[in-house]
């Protein structure tokens, strides 16, 4: 089959966790021998940072590292219609702009004989659920939905005809342990500051325990205002800025343990799903203690797949735990990575995708023009 995915960003990773996740749908496509394409603005904000930052070399580094993915980009004039012609399954991120959402749901009604699917992946359905509310999700044949409470929103408030939980995996092509080279060092911490969404929770789980438990380390990650740099000093953690994301299994390779703090959004309004920073962690093998999460649906095994600290003190507990008891590291470990191997790679995902693809029936070249008939309530997970 022929995919093509409106995707924000696929080539950058900037301030883009999203991309982490289709670079291993799209890849696993390829290896069974479907054909991919991805469309994506050339004026996008997470490439535009990438640019201004860094230059253009990591858009030669995506290409060298992901040889087997098509990227396209899109500006104003750009022929959608002929750019979707032949298509067997359009997927379009929620990032998209709402203009271009509704446009390419014209074209499944009116000229396409494609499964669209609408992928969303973020906090926006509650945050700012007045935007995706207005999307003509009607005329999609599906929606994917990154988490069972976010299914259950959708549901509730009758956007989209049909909704199915698909949530983020870790593309083990990429993310799988190596060996350090080298000394390691004690922690190590990927990730964003954000938008004030866990600046708290970063003091309170990141820099208290590493300054008191006086622990070594490195903090990537990007828009980190200069108050934070400044707690950071307090500690014995570098902060290094942006990490290309395929470089993240070396990362955690060369540090002894790491650590998840959801933001806030996620933990209060959408509970039980995890950032893909998770995923990616335990399938390179590193211990890894998180703050608070609610995992509702069962996705990990809290206690024996990671650790979870409810405050500074049992964060620094079991870091300190780590530091000093290989035995507990090691079982936390071999745990974590069975279940990424068993249940959470991007390979469950497309099997779990192209059954989806089979309730809808989406058979190539034949799926129906005019508005989509189901049932609404469908769940992939």
């Amino acid at each position: 089959m022929k995919f093509v995915l409106y995707a924000h960003s696929v080539v950058s990773d900037w301030n883009n966790g999203n991309a982490h996740f289709l670079r291993g749908v799209l890849s696993d496509l390829e290896r069974r021998g479907h054909s991919t394409l991805v469309l994506e603005p050339e004026d996008g904000w997470s490439r535009a940072n990438l640019i201004a930052n860094h230059g253009t070399a990591p858009l030669g580094h995506f290409a060298a590292t992901f040889p087997q993915l098509h990227v396209t980009t899109y500006g104003p004039g750009f022929d959608h219609a002929a750019a979707l012609d032949g298509a067997d399954v359009v997927i379009v991120h929620e990032w998209t702009p709402p203009d271009l959402v509704a446009r390419i749901g014209r074209l499944r009604q009116t000229e396409g004989r494609f499964a669209l699917l609408f992928h969303d992946t973020h906090h926006r359905g509650v945050s700012e659920s007045e935007t995706i509310e207005q999307l003509p999700l009607q005329d999609y044949d599906a929606v994917l939905a990154f988490g069972e409470t976010l299914h259950r929103r959708y549901e509730r408030l009758g956007w989209g005809r049909r909704v199915f939980t698909w949530h983020e995996a870790a593309d083990t092509s990429v993310f799988h342990p190596l060996l350090p080279e080298g000394p390691q060092k004690d922690l190590v911490w990927i990730g964003n500051w954000g938008d004030g969404e866990r600046a708290q929770e970063l003091h309170d789980f990141l820099i208290e325990p590493a300054r008191q438990a006086q622990l070594d380390g490195t903090v990537h990650g990007v828009r980190y205002p200069p108050e934070a740099l400044d707690s950071l000093a307090t500690t014995n953690l570098a902060y290094q800025g942006w990490l290309a994301n395929a470089a993240a299994p070396a990362c955690f390779a060369q540090h002894r343990m790491t650590i998840h703090v959801p933001r806030r959004p996620y933990v209060e309004a959408l509970p039980g799903i995890p950032t893909i920073r998770v995923f990616e962690a335990l399938a390179c093998g590193i211990p890894l203690v998180s703050a608070p999460w609610r995992d509702e649906e069962g996705l990990f095994r809290p206690g024996q797949d990671f650790l979870t600290a409810r405050d500074t003190a049992e964060m620094t507990q079991h870091l300190n735990a780590f530091r000093h008891d290989q035995d507990l590291a090691q079982a936390i470990v071999a745990s974590g990575l069975h279940r990424i191997r068993e249940r959470h790679t991007c390979a469950h995902r497309v099997d779990e995708l192209l059954a989806i693809l089979t309730t809808i029936g989406a058979t190539p070249g034949e799926m129906p023009r005019g508005t989509p008939k189901g049932t609404p309530t469908e769940t992939a997970a």
